[in-house]
């Protein structure tokens, strides 16, 4: 069994120190085989904020597949914006925005969901989505196939932001891809379950984490994602900073069974 640990929306310069060693610890307690961070780890993607993300996620003791979110390109810097989106991210994480890593038994594929031109909304490319059949292609298929990027691919009814440009051309490629999970964050809310069924589309999860660290709660808690992926069933734990506490907890499970429509919902009950 692998385990995958999901952190998004860290936003330093708007976090919450007091939860910043819980969170390590409670990621590191939990031995992961990686963690994926889905973006936005700067609020305004200062280089200290960079700084403290690099110096977080360098304490994170499994290796770590990430790609940035809006908030890691420059707001208020038009000419930063506008030339070198990237600079900032890449002097803090590397130069690859849609980095790939495998194990034996699990491969994360970053796709870089941000149109720095765009403050809010993210897109999807058609670049983006052939490079992913290509990586998938060449992945054994006893392996889970998670893809990794910041702008949720489906929205509930009462969102108002806008949904990712591309959304439902990228959920049909994925699927067809063999994914089997997409993560994602951006709304700051939890969510775990399949896509919306449409024809010829197999099933495929998605999973969104809230904040790991921000003061920018919107209602939820503070939480993480523990993935647990076995050949037949995948366990998604949600881990949850309650109010006044610093300390992370289980607070939801929900468990997908795989069979011949891919992934589908078994329960979700609260977490043990």
């Amino acid at each position: 069994m692998r385990r995958l640990v999901h952190l998004s929306d860290l936003h330093f310069g708007r976090d919450r120190p007091e939860l910043l060693e819980p969170l390590i610890a409670a990621v590191n307690d939990l031995a992961p085989d990686a963690i994926a961070i889905s973006g936005d780890l700067t609020q305004r993607a200062r280089r200290r904020q960079f700084a403290a993300a690099r110096a977080f996620v360098q304490r994170l003791e499994a290796p770590c597949l990430i790609v940035p979110g809006n908030h890691d390109v420059p707001l208020d810097r038009p000419v930063s914006r506008l030339l070198r989106p990237w600079r900032r991210y890449r002097e803090a994480f590397g130069r690859d925005l849609e980095p790939v890593w495998s194990d034996d038994e699990m491969t994360l594929v970053g796709v870089n969901s941000v149109n720095p031109f765009v403050w809010q909304r993210g897109w999807v490319a058609r670049r983006a989505l052939s490079r992913v059949r290509r990586v998938l292609a060449r992945t054994p298929p006893d392996r889970a196939r998670v893809i990794v990027m910041h702008h949720p691919l489906e929205h509930l009814p009462d969102e108002r932001k806008a949904l990712t440009r591309g959304a439902e051309r990228a959920v049909d490629a994925l699927a067809a891809a063999g994914a089997d999970v997409v993560l994602s964050g951006h709304l700051h809310s939890w969510r775990a379950e399949p896509f919306a069924h449409r024809e010829g589309r197999a099933g495929l999860v998605q999973v969104q984490a809230g904040t790991g660290l921000s003061n920018r709660l919107r209602g939820e808690e503070n939480d993480f994602n523990l993935l647990s992926f076995s050949p037949d069933e995948l366990i998604v734990d949600r881990y949850v900073a309650p109010e006044g506490a610093a300390v992370f907890r289980p607070a939801a499970r929900a468990r997908f069974r795989s069979g011949v429509g891919g992934w589908a919902l078994h329960s979700q009950p609260p977490a043990a």
